[in-house]
């Protein structure tokens, strides 16, 4: 399934709020072109459902997440993705546990987006493959990062409310990664 693969703890809560927002923003930009996307969890049950809360935060954002089953996190499902984004360093460091060799392509939404915004080389072809590169590229040279506001909160536990802070701040960040990603949607011409 190379593509993206988000990840969080229980594969309840945020990452499929992340995967059906992600989805349709890729989806949108890219029409048929868009790579996949999936999620999983470092302690997710398989095929629990996501929370209600979740299902409603998702679906006010328009993502439509009712169908979620989750799914833990393995080392096939790490080795097969060709960018995995984590909810929070937690999951960035659990991933590499499972799979050294994905560390350069394993980042929180948060510090992916940072680091490829802060790129000053302009490629013509913007994409997911040669963007992963710049980013961990950036990010074994020393480029700043922000520990302190790097994680996603886990809204488990908390009303709605959270949830639907959550999946705005998700919608934001994944906003920002898509142009980051493939750059800015061109404007439209006067009359068009």
């Amino acid at each position: 399934m190379a593509g993206i693969l988000v990840v969080c703890s229980g594969n309840i809560c945020r990452s499929p709020i992340a995967e059906g927002l992600l989805r349709r923003a890729l989806e949108r930009r890219l029409d048929d072109a868009a790579p996949p996307v999936a999620s999983a969890g470092t302690i997710a049950v398989d095929g629990a459902p996501a929370m209600p809360e979740s299902i409603e935060a998702a679906r006010e954002r328009g993502a439509d997440i009712r169908a979620h089953a989750a799914r833990h996190l393995t080392p096939a499902l790490v080795d097969d993705a060709d960018l995995i984004v984590g909810m929070a360093a937690e999951h960035r460091e659990a991933v590499g546990r499972l799979s050294a060799g994905a560390a350069a392509r394993t980042f929180t939404l948060k510090e992916l987006t940072r680091l490829l915004e802060a790129r000053t080389a302009a490629d013509p072809e913007p994409g997911l493959e040669a963007r992963v590169g710049e980013a961990a590229a950036a990010r074994a040279g020393g480029a700043p990062a922000n520990r302190f506001d790097e994680d996603v909160v886990d809204p488990l536990g908390m009303p709605l409310e959270t949830y639907r802070a959550i999946a705005w701040e998700l919608d934001e960040w994944i906003a920002r990664l898509v142009t980051a990603l493939y750059g800015a949607v061109p404007a439209r011409a006067e009359g068009a």
